[in-house]
Parts: C-alpha cells; sequence; structure tokens
C-alpha cells in the first residue's frame, strides 16, 4: 500500500516585495563625531568607521534618515522603512548593537501589530551575499553559501516520521529540471535514503543540521534515492549555476468531462533579464500556457505550495496571462509608501498603481482558477492571487498562505577602504511598502485562508488526482462533489507529522518580490 507523508514545514526564509538599488559610502572612509552623525573624515577628531559600524550607520540612515548618500543629498528627509515613525531615534554606533542584524532586529520590534499585539515586522533581513539578483532578475542560479560557491544541487527536501519503522524519512519536494539533481531525473516523490554513504537517519539536532549542510549548503554530496516505483540509483551532484526552469511541472488533467491546466511553480525569476531580454522563465511559462490554449482548458490549477515569491515582473506576466480580457486595462495593484515617500511618490518617480496589460495574452476563458497554497506561499505568490480576486473566481486549496503584504527596496550597501577599493557589504531588505489590489484588499499579516484545507503529503508525485489531497478535493469540487476528499486518498497509512523535526525541513534559499522598474527610476531620480 502506498504510505503518504504529511510534510511538516514552517517558513524559515521569509519572500519579499523589492526594489533593487544600489546604496554606498561616497567616502573613501565613513567617519562619525560620536554621536551617531556621518563626517568625511576631516580631522577634526573624527574616527573612520569599521566595516561592520559603517554597515550599522549607512543601514539605520537609509531606513530613518533619507535613502541616498548617507541622508546628505537629494532625498533629505526622506526615510525608507515603513514603520520609520514607530521607531525612536537611536545611535546606531552604540556598542550594545554588536552587529547590523542586532539593529535591524530591534529597530523590526517597535511597530505593533493591534490584531496580533506582536511586532507588524517578522520580515527584515540583512543579505550578506549578494546571491539573490542573478538569480532574480537573469534567472540565474547563484552561489549561496561559502562552500557551495558555483551554485547549488537544485533541489529541496522535506522529512517525516515513519511510525511504523521508527525512523525519519527524507523526501524530495522539487528539483529545477535544469539543475545538476533534475538533469539527472530527480523530481517531487523521490526518496532520499543515504546522503554521502549513510543510511542511518535519525532526528537528533545534530544529524538534522549535518543533513541539511550536506544537501543544501555543500559543493558536493552523493545521495542515494528512490523512485516511487521502488527502484534505487546513487548519484553525486556538484553544486552548480544553471538557467532556472521555475516550472517544475505542467499538465493537462481531465476532473469530470472539465480540462484543467496543471502547473507548479517554486520560485518567480524574472521574466525579463538585466538587458531586456527574454529570460528562461519566460520560455517555460509561454510553453505551459500555449499546451493549455491547445488543449482548451476551462479550469487552471496554479501550485505555488513550496513558493516564496521573486520577481514582481513574474507575478505581473502570470496575472495577465490568467486574468480575463474584462480585467484589460484596469488596476492590478497599489503600491502603499510611508506619508513621507507616499507624499514625494511622483516626484521622485516612485510608482504607485500597476495595470493590467491592454492585450490580452493569455487567451484563456476559465471558469475557475485554482491557487494551491501553503505556510510557505509568500509574498509575490500572495500578490499574483490577490490580485486576480477582483475581477475572477479564485479559490485556494491547501492551507493559510504565510502573510506578507508588505514589500523591500533592495539597498546594496557599499563603503571604500583605504586604498579607494569598492567593499560590497550587505543587501538590505527593510519594509518599504505595502500592496494592496483594485478592491483595496490587503493587510494579509496573518495570511490568506484557503476555501478547503488539504495536507501535503511529500512522497506523492505531481499531478496525481487520487493521492495528491489538494488535486483530489479540485477533482471532486469539479465534479460538483464540493471539496470533500475521495475516500482512498484519506485511507492511506498516513505518518503523523513530528515536530520535534520540523526544523530539518525549512525551505531553501530566499526569493524576494523584486521591481527593476522601480530600481531604475529611483536612479535616475537621483541624477
Amino acid at each position: 500500500m502506498q504510505q503518504q507523508l504529511h510534510k511538516f514545514a514552517g517558513k524559515f526564509t521569509v519572500a519579499a516585495c523589492c526594489v533593487a538599488l544600489f546604496f554606498s559610502c561616497r567616502k573613501d572612509k565613513l567617519s562619525t563625531d560620536g554621536n551617531g552623525n556621518g563626517g568625511g573624515g576631516n580631522g577634526n577628531g573624527s574616527t573612520a568607521l569599521s566595516a561592520e559600524d559603517s554597515l550599522k550607520y549607512l543601514m539605520y540612515n537609509i531606513m530613518q534618515v533619507s535613502y541616498a548618500d548617507g541622508g546628505r543629498n537629494k532625498s533629505q528627509g526622506l526615510p525608507t522603512y515603513f514603520w520609520y515613525n514607530s521607531v525612536p531615534a537611536i545611535n546606531p554606533l552604540d556598542s550594545k548593537y554588536s552587529s547590523a542584524d542586532v539593529l535591524l532586529s530591534t529597530m523590526a520590534q517597535y511597530a505593533i501589530n493591534p490584531a496580533t499585539k506582536r511586532p507588524y515586522d517578522h520580515y527584515s533581513f540583512l543579505d550578506r551575499t549578494g546571491s539573490l539578483t542573478n538569480k532574480l532578475l537573469n534567472g540565474i542560479s547563484a552561489a549561496t553559501t561559502v562552500a557551495a560557491t558555483s551554485g547549488d544541487v537544485g533541489l529541496d527536501y522535506g522529512a517525516a516520521w515513519d511510525a511504523d519503522n521508527q525512523k525519519v524519512r527524507f523526501f524530495v519536494l522539487y528539483a529545477d529540471k535544469n539543475s545538476p539533481a533534475g538533469k539527472v531525473g530527480v523530481t517531487r516523490g523521490y526518496e532520499i535514503i543515504s546522503i554521502n554513504g549513510n543510511s542511518k537517519f535519525d532526528t537528533t539536532a545534530t544529524f538534522l543540521n549535518q543533513a541539511y549542510n550536506a544537501i543544501l549548503n555543500s559543493a558536493n554530496v552523493t545521495l542515494g534515492f528512490k523512485r516511487p516505483d521502488g527502484s534505487t540509483f546513487t548519484s553525486n551532484l556538484a553544486a552548480g549555476t544553471y538557467n532556472v526552469n521555475p516550472v517544475a511541472f505542467d499538465s493537462v488533467l481531465t476532473m469530470g468531462t472539465k480540462k484543467v491546466g496543471y502547473f507548479v511553480l517554486y520560485t518567480y525569476s524574472s521574466v525579463t533579464n538585466s538587458s531586456g531580454d527574454p529570460t528562461n522563465t519566460k520560455t517555460a511559462i509561454d510553453e505551459a500556457f500555449t499546451k493549455f490554449k491547445a488543449a482548451g482548458i476551462n479550469n487552471l490549477i496554479v501550485d505555488l505550495r513550496y513558493n516564496g515569491g521573486g520577481a514582481v515582473s513574474t507575478a505581473e506576466y502570470l496575472d495577465n496571462l490568467i486574468a480575463p480580457a474584462t480585467a484589460k486595462g484596469k488596476v492590478m495593484y497599489n503600491y502603499q509608501y510611508n506619508d513621507k515617500l507616499q507624499a514625494v511618490a511622483t516626484s521622485i518617480d516612485l510608482e504607485t498603481v500597476v495595470n493590467f496589460s491592454n492585450s490580452d495574452p493569455g487567451g484563456l476563458t476559465l471558469e475557475n482558477v485554482f491557487f494551491v497554497t501553503s505556510r510557505n506561499t509568500a509574498s509575490a505568490s500572495e500578490l499574483t492571487l490577490n490580485n486576480l480576486r477582483p475581477y475572477m473566481t479564485v479559490q485556494l486549496v491547501g492551507d493559510t498562505t504565510y502573510g506578507k503584504p508588505v514589500g523591500f527596496i533592495d539597498f546594496n550597501i557599499s563603503m571604500y577602504d583605504s586604498t579607494h577599493t569598492k567593499k560590497y557589504l550587505a543587501d538590505l531588505y527593510a519594509i518599504n511598502f505595502a500592496t494592496t489590489n483594485a478592491s483595496g484588499s490587503g493587510g494579509y499579516y496573518t495570511g490568506i485562508a484557503p476555501q478547503a484545507l488539504a495536507r501535503d503529503l511529500i512522497n506523492v508525485p505531481w499531478g496525481n488526482i487520487v493521492y495528491d489531497e489538494n488535486l483530489n478535493m479540485i477533482n471532486n469540487y469539479l465534479k460538483g462533489n464540493g471539496y470533500s476528499i475521495t475516500k482512498t486518498a484519506r485511507t492511506e497509512s498516513l505518518m503523523p507529522s513530528l515536530s520535534a523535526i520540523k526544523s530539518a525541513t525549512k525551505m531553501a534559499g530566499f526569493n524576494g518580490m523584486v521591481d527593476y522598474r522601480l530600481s531604475k527610476q529611483i536612479q535616475q531620480a537621483l541624477k
């Protein structure tokens, strides 16, 4: 009897809405007068700052003072942090802030959501590797760790507890078709049965951390796999750079009398690159929709259960493909900035409204669009489905989404050292704006609830209507039986979740939601 495993997942990395903007200290050495005020190393008692103190100083100024040149030039009086007015005056160079990360974490604690009594901001962070742009903008995987200097192996995995055999088991959640793992045929539902020759898995924190680092954070890993048919193979996977293919699976399914397009997107890499040319992402999405249109589908399932977001251009592209003709030229979504930025948004070329295309690129006539969601569905993924709700029937099946109606402007922070060499410090992702759809709906900080709850059974391959609870429920809904579950899908031997090993299943990597149009607009405004 086929066993099904319930993924116990938590979102440990935050997806985001972002705009890329590059920022650096224009002096050879950033200095301070001792009160946290920037100086120019003018010999009046100022002291050159360390790289970490420079990062703290510049980060604080971008968020709380102004976004250009440490607050000294054209943007004087324009703080960028969405909740800047909740943060008290802080000396960013105070010794109690041992790092810029500690300072950022402190600043994020002040704006409290009255509905939850907890801080709004559990999203902001510093990216110290600078690995996001190539993946998100150009659709090319990039190194994310010191060990894996040339990309990654291109898969993510989940864990479940086998109560019958009293052991933890690992299953592939998805694999990029163009990645090292994808090229040897690895896909969802494959079980990882050995890691570098070790087939004895346990639930100790030591083992789970070692397994996570070996699979996702190493330059090479040898993995043993078991396919759903029981056959096995072993492959040595070397982390590599590849053209991202966000479409992990696509198919035309038959549900009752209806033809249903189904595709899985695990990330939102951009549909256009830094030169404005189409990427592999656009090609993959176009191929799926060409297949759907040719098949004459009248319902669509977009599986975003592992999609933490990505480039805003891809969210908009999908919305234009899915939306009905009645949405042409109408509002897709709105940006909302803090009061000071909002007041001058037009003069500094900050976009405030995005409209649907005046054409009908998808050419589909859909009765319903279903989104398979989970606690890992975040940011640009949430934006995609929220944008469509004013114009068509949108149904969510799975679990409540992550909850991120706010986004980032990506500030690339650098300094110049004593040799006049530019030194990269970090990319700052601190919340800068919120989004709402054409009906003014947003603010989903606790997530967007589904119409039907379904479990994520991680050893079930993509597109399996019988055993994937999400697809099983949609199938029954389209047959006129409501969101019921077929008995066979419920009576299989199920593995209970085990919260003690939840940390073993955190999603790999970070995918922001980057709007490079705004980047260009803001940079032009600074010239």
